[in-house]
Parts: C-alpha cells; sequence; structure tokens
C-alpha cells in the first residue's frame, strides 16, 4: 500500500488589540536625621498612598507592596550617620483606564511621592490568546489547501499538529515619571492606551490525495 501523500505548512496569526490592563508603581520616601522621625514620615507618606489607592474603589484590581528600604547615610570619612532614608514601594494594576491618569496624578501630588508607569498588558486567559491560535490554525489549512489545489489534489486529513509558539515580542509599554513639584495643581493628564501583540504560530502536516501531475 503506498503511503498518501503529505504537506506540510506553517500557519501564523498576528493581531494587534486594545490592552486589558494597566500597571504603575508609588515610591514614598523620607529621610530624616534619626531613624525613629524617618520611619514614622515614611509610614505616614505610605498611609496617604493607600487612602488615595483605597478612594480609587473598583478602578484598582491589584495593589501590591515591594521592596521596603531603609538604610543609613554616613559621611565619606567614617562611619557617623548623618540621615537616614527610607522607601516603600507598590504597584498598582488597574482595569478602568479612565480612572487612570486622575489617579496617578493625584499620587504623583502627595509629598515625596513619586509614580511611574503605565505598563500595558493583556490578562493571562484574555480571548486575544485563543483567538490568534484559531486563527494560525486556520491560515495552516488554508495554505494546506492552496498547495495541494496548485497540485489538482485536496487536503484529505490532519496528521500532526504542533504549537510552535512565537518569539516573545517587546513589551508595549509607556513610562512617565512625576515627582511633587511645587504648590500648584496637578495638571490633567490623558493617557493613550498602547495597543498589545498577539502572536501564535502552529506547524501542522496534511495528507493529500493523489496529486494531478502534467
Amino acid at each position: 500500500m503506498v503511503d498518501a501523500p503529505v504537506v506540510a505548512v506553517r500557519g501564523e496569526a498576528y493581531r494587534e488589540v486594545a490592552p486589558e490592563l494597566a500597571r504603575f508603581a508609588v515610591t514614598a520616601s523620607a529621610r530624616g536625621r534619626d531613624r525613629e522621625s524617618t520611619l514614622a514620615r515614611l509610614a505616614e507618606r505610605a498611609a496617604a498612598v493607600r487612602v488615595l489607592l483605597d478612594e480609587a474603589g473598583p478602578a484598582v484590581e491589584r495593589r501590591e507592596t515591594g521592596q521596603l528600604r531603609v538604610w543609613p547615610e554616613t559621611r565619606r570619612s567614617g562611619e557617623r550617620v548623618v540621615a537616614y532614608h527610607g522607601s516603600v514601594g507598590t504597584t498598582v494594576t488597574v482595569q478602568d483606564f479612565t480612572a487612570l491618569g486622575e489617579l496617578m496624578l493625584r499620587l504623583a501630588d502627595q509629598d515625596q511621592v513619586e509614580v511611574a508607569g503605565p505598563w500595558w498588558s493583556l490578562r493571562p486567559d484574555s480571548p486575544a490568546h485563543r483567538e490568534a491560535r484559531h486563527a494560525a490554525i486556520a491560515d495552516a489549512l488554508a495554505r494546506a489547501r492552496e498547495y495541494a489545489e496548485a497540485l489538482g489534489a485536496r487536503v484529505t486529513a490532519l496528521l500532526e499538529l504542533a504549537d510552535t509558539g512565537v518569539p516573545a515580542a517587546p513589551p508595549m509599554l509607556a513610562r512617565a515619571a512625576f515627582a511633587k513639584g511645587g504648590p500648584a495643581a496637578p495638571p490633567e493628564l490623558e493617557l493613550d492606551p498602547q495597543p498589545q501583540s498577539v502572536q501564535a504560530a502552529v506547524e501542522a502536516r496534511f495528507t493529500i490525495s493523489e496529486p494531478v501531475l502534467g
């Protein structure tokens, strides 16, 4: 029995879709002559950040406290401590982009608070990933049919399908940094969400009917 002819193809799909999440970082800092006053000031500023995040309500999907740092500043000539520094960072994930700019500016308007971001992304289980995979499979099947038709044949069965993955795309992000700049009210800020790249690729092998050559 003669094996059926086989055609091997690669299917690919590329989409640009709107982001679903935005992340930004908030860092509260303090400096003082002694450790106790520095820690007290740092705790006060971190609490003010928490209050503003609480007021944002459901617009904030998630927040995570990151690195807490407290360190002494010494004179160059020895170990004598002349001041203490402290900082605490929080990563904030926002799903309501209409509230994002205002929230970032309100946080940046706090004393000794730095805001950086946003970084745009999709959810790990976003439907966009599934849709891209389906499109990659459809592309593979369409290519196989084109090759078969060119030979006067038709696709008869799927032998193998493999998800080959795609190279990691560079992160789609925008970065802006804000710091307390004086008594003036913070300006309004409009942010344009950056489209996110979604890619999928598969390799497939199909059997085809006997080609009509000549």
